[in-house]
């Protein structure tokens, strides 16, 4: 009986990378989410914009954009003229009914009804909406996008998101705005609505009064890691004969992450040409199990790895025997991809 070769010519490591933090020069300040409501201070929603650096801003084109908690479709108010450096820009939202004060004159006005159970504010530098937002890290590749603020039970943030937000209560940036460490959850408190408009008095972030001394905001951004190494990048059965089951041959795949909530380890393969064969796929001792060409999952956390990796050991073989098949050689390819959670 003739003998077969048979091959996987190569194994194939995918992954989905996370791309780096937000930072801003203009951001969102203040965001009260009551307006109107009952116990609420203030007839309307608003948003405070801040401009934390040292040089006048121009926010004509520019636009503050807000989607519900999980939603990926924006709502859109158009911003125009420059602000300052200290200096704070109101935008005028809608109202949840009749209850509270008038806001100040406001620099920018929209028809947007925010949720203070939850909710994303994204400051926008182009009039395009977004759509981003179903997942955690999923806005932080838009260049476009200044500043971020998932809030309460919001699905995308900076980092983490920030406290919910009540009838009575805003989320305010610490520092008066200063603060940008491109986490929500470390820059946002709850606290007393304050609405302010681009009249008030200036306030440059470092500047102090009198003697003393001046404070000096650190951080650093740490990136997401999610990265994954096979020991070998090609394994073959040798030659066979029709009716023969080879034995398993082992690929570790090692998958390093540092994301929090975990990440899920999947392998998928090609057809084999010129014809398919029952190729299966095993983790550890288990028993080989069908592998489709759609795919399957080998492993699942919902933690980081250990520092030094986590190692999955796989066995690639055949979960029956090779059927009876045209001499020849026969290749194909198993791909194996980590997804961050």
């Amino acid at each position: 009986m003739p003998r077969i070769p048979l091959a996987l010519a190569a194994l194939g490591a995918a992954l989905l990378l996370a791309p780096a933090a937000l930072s801003a020069s203009v951001v969102v300040s203040e965001v009260f989410a009551g307006g109107g409501n009952s116990g609420a201070p203030y007839a309307n929603d608003y948003v405070e914009l801040f401009n934390r650096s040292s040089s006048t801003v121009n926010l004509t084109g520019w636009t503050l954009q807000y989607a519900s908690a999980a939603s990926t479709s924006w709502d859109v108010t158009p911003l125009s003229g420059t602000l300052g450096a200290g200096d704070v820009f109101l935008v005028k939202l809608a109202s949840g009914g009749s209850v509270g004060s008038t806001l100040p004159v406001a620099d920018a006005t929209g028809t947007t009804n925010l949720a203070a159970s939850g909710g994303k504010l994204a400051l926008v530098s182009s009039a395009t909406a977004l759509t981003c937002g179903g997942a955690a890290g999923s806005c932080s590749a838009t260049a476009a996008i200044a500043d971020l603020v998932g809030y309460g039970t919001a699905t995308d943030f900076e980092g983490h998101g920030a406290p919910a937000a009540t009838n009575t209560l805003a989320l305010v940036r610490a520092d008066g705005g200063c603060t940008d460490t491109d986490d929500n959850a470390a820059d946002f408190d709850t606290g007393t609505p304050a609405p302010t408009n681009a009249a008030g008095a200036e306030h440059p972030c470092g500047a102090t009064g009198g003697s003393g001394g001046s404070a000096v905001s650190v951080g650093v951004d740490v990136q997401p890691v999610v990265a994954l190494g096979l020991d070998r990048t090609s394994i073959s059965f040798g030659s066979v004969v029709g009716g023969s089951t080879p034995a398993p041959i082992t690929v570790a795949a090692t998958v390093t992450s540092n994301n929090p909530a975990g990440y899920t380890l999947v392998a998928s393969r090609t057809a084999f040409t010129p014809a398919d064969v029952p190729l299966g796929i095993g983790v550890g001792a288990a028993a080989l199990a069908a592998l489709p060409i759609a795919g399957t999952t080998l492993a699942t956390t919902s933690a980081p790895s250990a520092a030094a990796g986590d190692v999955v050991p796989t066995r690639i073989g055949f979960v029956s025997p090779l059927p009876t098949l045209v001499s020849g050689h026969y290749a194909g390819t198993v791909t194996y991809t980590v997804i961050a959670r």
